[in-house]
């Protein structure tokens, strides 16, 4: 039986760990040849290893995704390797902390790691579609998903940037949608509650007993949770969905 992305290409930026590697194994589960991209070239090889070895196909990139130039190469790459780009995930980014801005407010964050946030995590995502979209279209179609969040329908004390962030992936993701459709480009975000990743240890030490009070499963979910819906808005199986972004999140929104 055929899997649900057989014969597809597809880029996953941030792949080295966490959301992206599992996305990616599952991508792979699912018939996909994968280019995996992220920030430490080791990560991605470990990724890429692992999809190997589970009887997958996949490369490895590297490239800043807060540079046009490098973003622009890894597209040239995938399309050299595979002959096309079916399906992006665009899901590189950082949390508070690897800015030095773990648990503070708006007006204590620093100038630079403000901007670093916005660069990575909504500037990354503007220039992985700016270089994707023009290949989907020459090709006639393809399918993104941008990684956004629950705070980007909501604010979280003490993430500012993050949020802003977030709030902007989710933007864009509606205003291309909306502009790429008649170019048979499907364009939706995920939005993930708490996971457990890297990324989310900061947070959890800090305040994790309060924040699972509040979401209704009582529990962090796991990283192939997320790579399970974003698998399903990348295959023929969401013709019909774009401009969405869709909460997986224990419930978390539901309050």
């Amino acid at each position: 039986m055929a899997g649900m992305l057989d014969g597809k290409s597809a880029l996953i930026t941030g792949g080295g760990g966490g959301i992206g590697r599992a996305t990616a194994l599952i991508f792979a589960r699912e018939g996909a040849r994968l280019a995996i991209a992220d920030a430490s070239e080791d990560a991605a090889r470990e990724t890429v290893a692992q999809v190997n070895a589970a009887g997958g196909q996949a490369m490895s990139l590297s490239g800043d995704v807060t540079e046009s130039a490098a973003v622009q190469a890894m597209i040239k790459a995938v399309v050299s390797a595979y002959g096309r780009l079916d399906c992006a995930f665009n899901n590189a980014g950082i949390a508070g902390y690897q800015v030095d801005a773990g648990g503070k407010r708006t007006h204590e964050w620093a100038d630079e790691s403000f901007d670093r946030m916005i660069a990575v995590n909504l500037r990354g995502v503007w220039l992985c579609m700016k270089h994707e979209l023009p290949q989907m279209m020459a090709q006639g179609g393809g399918k993104i998903v941008n990684t956004g969040s629950i705070a980007g329908l909501i604010g979280l004390p003490t993430s500012s940037a993050y949020v802003a962030a977030k709030h902007g992936v989710l933007g864009l993701t509606k205003t291309a949608a909306l502009e790429y459709a008649t170019d048979n480009i499907r364009v939706n975000a995920v939005c993930p509650g708490y996971i457990e990743t890297k990324m989310t240890e900061d947070t959890m030490r800090r305040r994790g007993a309060e924040l699972m009070e509040k979401v209704p499963f009582r529990r962090m979910g796991k990283p192939e949770e997320i790579g399970e819906m974003v698998m399903w808005l990348c295959s023929d199986r969401s013709s019909y969905v774009s401009g969405a972004c869709y909460n997986v999140d224990g419930g978390y929104m539901a309050i």
